[in-house]
């Protein structure tokens, strides 16, 4: 399949679930969040205007309904100058949009969004609603919402973006150079500092529209070149840390749909197209619109997996004047990927997902991901996003270890999720199966299992706890003379990990290719690592 038909398939299937969505009191069909609104409506126009044949109940009176919907969003925008919300729209809108406040994440991208809308369809709408567009529009570049100080995140990306579209769109080279400024400046920084917003979800998409809708409405060919430059590195960012539709290693944010399945898949769907497209699509957005293709090398990263690759990765964070250095590692195979941050960081909405077991999408039902954190919340079962800074990990290709040293006064219960497949537990280990991968599991404190439908529940209780987990492939298994599940389980329990609790927290295992791995949390706050011997170090990592 083509990524014209992949990206047709997106637009048809949410513009099928628009239609059949009660359009409510107010015009809208969500009250949730403006965008969703503008987004739906937009497959609706674009699938019956692009594609009438799929339309058994008539392309005209799906347009009819998906502009009055885009006239609805348009309407809630704060036309009066002069207002410290002016050119915005609310996001939220509660019980009755026309009370709802503005607020200024909307037209962030939804912005830019509404000029290539209009770029491509704008001839093909009545006459009312090209002129609630245009007005809408002039409105949106009078406000100056993107005129912000350039700190190289989603937010600047979205700026810098918008400064080159209206800049265009209105004829104001001013914004169109200090756009191209901001382009230039932001791709040195991220290729110098990398991406401080490693793996974010999802923000990282906000990135990627938010350049490839400039690409693709910008005419001067030297800025498309530079634009094309940013979307090269994003791409290779992205094609670094796949496997399948999963987005592995690390993430300095996720939402509930991203952790433990990855679900915000459609971008990698259209770009890549090596797994099904999902029932559930939690976030739309553009994907079905926006389309930078990545290079045939780019590509063959992120989708030739027949040679286990380490991916080392260097990130700066700003904090104040100075900054923090992060190391984020990943061991990605044809069947599974194991990695994260060595480093715990605070980040926003302390969302770090500091590291995971990622299996590929559709090779099994339920969760993909298989990790252990120590909850900063009492509601981890039901969210289990937000973790404490009580652990360091060492990370060694299919093997990851963590320590959990918790004080007093603080719940003593580390959390795991673990993907449903066939698990075993015995005496300080689980082990598990599917088709494709063997783990085992060894935990220095006994654990409690809940299977539910989606995934495994595991807790473990101690001041002092520890977790190992190693993953092999049952094909990679074959070729160091494992030639069963059950030939993998018994070398798991010849060598289970030595524990050791005293002065420091203490953990010492062979992995099952006989390297030696070492772990110790001092009691004075302190860490070592060492692998075989050797103290891990960082000289590898770049940016």
């Amino acid at each position: 399949m083509s990524f014209i038909a992949r990206k047709n398939e997106i637009v048809l299937r949410i513009a099928a679930a628009a239609q059949q969505l009660p359009v409510l009191s107010s015009g809208l069909w969500f009250h949730h969040d403006i965008r969703d609104n503008f987004y739906y409506a937009s497959y609706l126009f674009a699938a019956a205007d692009d594609q009438p044949g799929q339309w058994t109940s008539g392309s005209e009176a799906a347009k009819q309904t998906a502009e009055a919907v885009l006239l609805a969003i348009l309407n809630l925008q704060d036309k009066e100058q002069g207002s410290a919300t002016y050119g915005h729209w609310p996001l939220n809108l509660g019980a009755d949009p026309r009370e709802a406040a503005p607020n200024p994440l909307p037209v962030e991208l939804m912005g830019s969004l509404m000029a290539y809308f209009v770029n491509r369809y704008g001839s093909r709408l009545s006459m009312p609603l090209q002129e609630a567009f245009a007005s809408a529009l002039k409105h949106v570049y009078q406000s100056r919402f993107y005129m912000q100080t350039n700190v190289f995140g989603h937010h600047d990306a979205k700026y810098t973006s918008a400064k080159l579209i209206f800049g265009q769109l209105f004829d104001d080279s001013a914004l169109l150079e200090d756009g191209v400024s901001n382009l230039k400046r932001t791709l040195a920084h991220i290729h110098k500092q990398g991406m401080s917003e490693y793996n974010s979800l999802p923000w990282f998409w906000h990135w990627v529209q938010a350049f490839t809708c400039a690409w693709q409405l910008i005419d001067d060919q030297s800025i498309k070149q530079e634009l094309a430059g940013m979307l090269d590195f994003l791409w290779l960012e992205r094609a670094s840390f796949y496997l399948k539709g999963a987005f592995v290693g690390a993430h300095c944010r996720a939402q509930r749909h991203d952790i433990p399945l990855d679900s915000n898949v459609l971008h990698d769907y259209v770009q890549f197209g090596d797994f099904e497209l999902p029932a559930e699509m939690p976030r739309t957005e553009y994907a079905g619109f926006l389309f930078y293709e990545a290079s045939s090398e780019i590509r063959s990263i992120a989708m030739n997996r027949t040679e286990p690759v380490e991916v080392r990765k260097r990130i700066m964070k700003q904090v104040g004047a100075g900054a923090s250095t992060l190391h984020s590692y990943a061991y990605i195979t044809n069947d599974y990927a194991a990695g994260g941050m060595w480093e715990r960081y605070a980040e926003f909405d302390n969302e770090q997902h500091r590291w995971d077991i990622s299996l590929p999408l559709s090779k099994q039902a339920g969760v993909n991901q298989a990790y252990f954190f120590h909850p900063s919340d009492s509601n981890a079962k039901e969210d289990p996003r937000h973790q404490t800074g009580h652990s360091e990990v060492l990370f060694y290709r299919n093997t990851i270890m963590a320590l959990y040293s918790i004080p007093n006064g603080t719940s003593d219960r580390i959390f795991g999720i673990l993907p449903p497949i066939e698990w075993m537990q015995e005496p300080g280990m689980l082990l598990g199966q599917s088709k494709q991968v063997y783990f085992v599991v060894y935990s220095m404190q006994p654990c409690e299992l809940e299977r539910v439908s989606d995934k495994v529940n595991v807790s473990s209780s101690g001041q002092r706890n520890g977790i190992i987990i190693e993953v092999v492939g049952a094909e990679e298994a074959v070729g160091v003379g494992i030639d069963s599940f059950e030939a993998f389980a018994s070398a798991a329990r010849s060598r289970k990990p030595e524990w050791s609790v005293g002065e420091s927290l203490n953990v010492r295992y062979i992995t099952g290719d006989h390297v030696e791995l070492m772990l110790e949390m001092e009691g004075n706050g302190g860490v070592e690592r060492r692998i075989n011997g050797q103290t891990v170090e960082f000289t590898q990592y770049t940016t």
